[in-house]
């Protein structure tokens, strides 16, 4: 997969929530995709999960389609959960403080039931 490309897997998950999973890099070129596909779900769907464990390369843009994101799923009383492995997209999250605002999880099912949240200690 080129640098600049993002897969973007939708599937609908037990619960009603909406399972986004993401291949590639969610950067400045890629992440108006995202954006719009997460925009799109949250019209119909209140509770989506965002697993980057696959994501190369995540920059400030991506990071903005995300809380974005986030805000929308809070102001219509839903909620974006996100899935990450240890790494880089984890060690970005807590450097940004954005582990303590967005819900983080290792895997889906922790997501769909909001358990065992990530947390980064300080």
């Amino acid at each position: 997969m080129a640098h600049d490309q993002l897969s973007i897997d939708v599937r609908p998950e037990e619960g009603g929530a909406t399972v986004f999973k993401l291949r590639g890099t969610l950067d400045i070129a890629t992440a108006p995709t995202l954006r719009a596909a997460l925009s799109q779900a949250q019209e119909t769907k209140k509770n989506v999960v965002v697993d980057l464990t696959q994501i190369e390369f995540l920059d400030s843009t991506g990071l903005g389609a995300l809380i974005g994101a986030h805000r929308r799923a809070s102001e219509r009383d839903g909620s974006l959960r996100l899935i990450v492995n240890e790494g880089p997209i984890l060690r970005l999250l807590a450097i940004t403080g954005l582990i303590r605002a967005l819900p983080v999880y290792h895997s889906v099912g922790d997501a769909l039931g909001d358990q065992a949240r990530v947390t980064v200690s300080p």
